[in-house]
């Protein structure tokens, strides 16, 4: 394999815990699970909770953000994370702008500051974030509009908050004391923003082991000061764990030879019902979305009796649904007090 040297798009983006909290300690954007407390990210898992009910209702919607109008700005590609935010954001009453960057003004040479101004203008409440580049939803939610909230879905190779609390929230319906897992995360940790999330969740919420497995090429610079155990060969990584979270090769952000072939990564590192067989019976098997079948796992695996993947997806929606109406509740708050 091709040996990578540092880079220093590596390295951690330390977010100020401020930005995300107000004065009363409540979300007022969010931009990553770095920084965030464990009676934070408990309280999106409660919240989403209370949210999954809805979605038995025959009519889904509650009207918590009835009057609120919530632009996604997705500069980069997501049918998934887009749709499931539009879906949280209608479910709680609200008015739903998609902007469709490619056939935006920003196209023709406007900044992103004036477009943020003129959606502002608009009177809109929340901007919803996907950007290839990391920081960016830090840079947007540091420069709106004080009645604004700004939530991240997906920023470079940085974070993607609500992906990793939708995860949580999957593991904890089926195996509520984190203290007690051992969890394994597989996968391109090089590139993936879901896994940096992931990582500070678990810690934060107090998992008992956590692994990342990958091939050296893949595993960035410093990671063990992330509080986790490094494998290189998967079937030790993997045994006696209580939860396998499989990554996508993110190749759209690889710029240079990191492994020699899918199809040898598949023999090293995909997830098959042989290896599973290494981990606990009951071991839950994860993927962010979307799979690349045959790379990172058997289609076997991915619609076998562990998965949970298709969960995660109906999970989203509550707990984007929980980190909007948090976030929308601290400006109800402030608006209240002035």
């Amino acid at each position: 394999m091709t040996t990578r040297s540092a880079n220093s798009s590596t390295a951690p983006i330390k977010r100020p815990r401020t930005i995300q909290i107000d004065s009363n300690g409540r979300l007022r954007h969010f931009i990553a699970i770095e920084g965030l407390s464990k009676s934070i990210l408990t309280e999106i898992l409660d919240t989403a909770e209370s949210f999954v009910s809805v979605t038995a209702q025959n009519v889904k919607k509650v009207p918590l953000l009835r009057g609120r109008t919530i632009c996604n700005l997705f500069f980069e590609p997501s049918t998934r994370t887009r749709t499931t935010f539009e879906l949280a954001a209608k479910r709680l009453s609200a008015d739903v702008l998609n902007i469709n960057i490619s056939a935006s003004s920003s196209s023709k040479g406007e900044t992103l500051l004036d477009m943020l101004r003129n959606l502002e203008a608009m009177h809109t409440d929340m901007f919803v974030v996907r950007h290839s580049s990391s920081g960016a939803a830090q840079f947007i939610a540091s420069k709106v509009a004080p009645h604004i909230s700004v939530i991240n879905a997906g920023d470079g190779s940085h974070e993607h908050p609500t992906q990793a609390m939708l995860d949580m929230f999957t593991i904890r319906q089926h195996k509520p004391d984190f203290s007690s897992l051992r969890v394994a995360i597989v996968g391109d940790l090089m590139h993936s923003r879901v896994a940096r999330s992931q990582i500070h969740a678990l810690n934060t919420l107090g998992v008992g082991e956590l692994r990342v497995v990958a091939p050296r090429t893949l595993i960035p610079v410093g990671m063990e000061r992330l509080g986790v155990q490094i494998y290189q060969n998967l079937e030790q990584g993997i045994r006696d764990v209580d939860v396998i979270i499989m990554l996508r090769l993110q190749n759209e952000r690889m710029h240079g030879a990191f492994i020699p072939s899918e199809q040898e990564y598949f023999q090293l590192y995909g997830l098959t019902e042989k290896r599973i067989a290494l981990a606990k019976p009951d071991v839950l098997v994860m993927h962010p979305g979307p799979i690349n079948r045959g790379v990172e796992m058997d289609s076997a695996v991915a619609d076998g009796e562990h998965s949970v993947i298709l969960q995660q997806v109906s999970n989203g929606i509550a707990v984007r649904m929980a980190a909007m109406s948090m976030t929308m509740r601290s400006r109800a708050d402030a608006e209240g007090e002035a």
